[in-house]
C-alpha cells in the first residue's frame, strides 16, 4: 500500500466573480498558504480551522482586487491580503514586478511582503511550490506549480486565457508566457484556474492543448489574428 501524500490542496469557489481560492500545504506540519485570499476572510479562516491547518502565508497571482482585496479604478473588494495578515502571522508572496501595485491597491507595507522571482520555491513539509513568472495579464503575474497541479490565476483558464486589455496587460507577453514556461509543463499537469469560467473547474493540460484555442497557436502571426491585433 502506498504512503499517504503529505500534500494538502483545496480549491474553494468564492465571491460574485466566480473566483477560485486555493489552500496549499503540508498535512504533516499542518501548515498552509492561501492563494489569492479575497472576498471573505472569515470563511477562509473557518475552512483552515475545520481542516486543522495553520495559515502561514498568502500567495498572490496578481494585484487585481478580486484576487487580493482592496480597491482599484473605483472597484473595491472585501477581505484580501491586508485583512488576512492582520488576523494571522503570515507574509505575502508576490512577484517583484507586482509588489508596488499590490501595496497601492491593498495598503500593505513593504515589510508585509516577500518579493519573488520566477523559479523561486517555497517548501512546507515535503510539499514544494514553484513560482513561475507569467506576464501578460499584468507585468508580475505568476503561477504556482505543486506536484502535478498548476495554479494559474488569470494567466490561463479552462478553455480561455486572461485579458490583456487592462492596465499593465500585454498581448505579446501573454503569448510568450503561454508558449514558453507553461508550454514546458507536461500534459498530465492539471490546470487550476483563478476563475470558474470554463465548462469544468479543472482540466489536464493535455486536454487544454486540444480544446483551448489560446494553446493551439503556432506562430506570433496566428496569435495576433486571434487577439484581433
Amino acid at each position: 500500500m502506498s504512503e499517504p501524500s503529505d500534500l494538502y490542496f483545496r480549491q474553494v469557489p468564492i465571491g460574485p466573480m466566480a473566483n477560485f481560492i486555493y489552500f496549499i500545504g503540508s498535512r504533516a506540519t499542518r501548515t498552509c498558504v492561501v492563494v489569492d485570499p479575497a472576498w471573505d476572510t472569515d470563511a477562509l479562516l473557518r475552512l483552515a480551522e475545520a481542516d486543522d491547518m495553520k495559515i502561514v502565508g498568502a500567495l498572490v497571482t496578481h494585484y487585481h482586487p478580486d484576487h487580493c482585496g482592496g480597491g482599484m479604478m473605483g472597484f473595491r473588494v472585501p477581505g484580501g491580503v491586508a485583512e488576512l495578515i492582520g488576523r494571522v502571522d503570515a507574509r505575502i508572496h508576490v512577484h517583484k514586478l507586482e509588489a508596488d501595485g499590490l501595496k497601492q491597491v491593498t495598503g500593505v507595507s513593504e515589510g508585509d511582503l516577500v518579493r519573488r522571482e520566477g523559479g523561486d520555491r517555497l517548501t512546507l513539509g515535503d510539499v514544494e511550490i514553484t513560482f513561475i513568472h507569467t506576464p501578460g495579464h499584468t507585468p508580475g503575474s505568476q503561477c504556482f506549480v505543486v506536484r502535478d497541479r498548476l495554479v494559474a490565476g488569470d494567466t490561463l483558464f479552462v478553455d480561455g486565457c486572461g485579458r490583456v486589455d487592462l492596465p499593465g496587460g500585454d498581448a505579446q507577453q501573454m503569448y510568450e508566457s503561454l508558449t514558453g514556461p507553461l508550454a514546458a509543463l507536461t500534459d498530465d499537469v492539471v490546470l487550476y484556474p483563478g476563475h470558474n469560467y470554463g465548462p469544468t473547474p479543472t482540466s489536464p493540460l493535455g486536454t487544454q492543448r486540444k480544446t483551448n484555442r489560446y494553446l493551439r497557436i503556432r506562430s506570433r502571426e496566428d496569435w495576433r489574428r486571434l487577439m484581433g491585433r
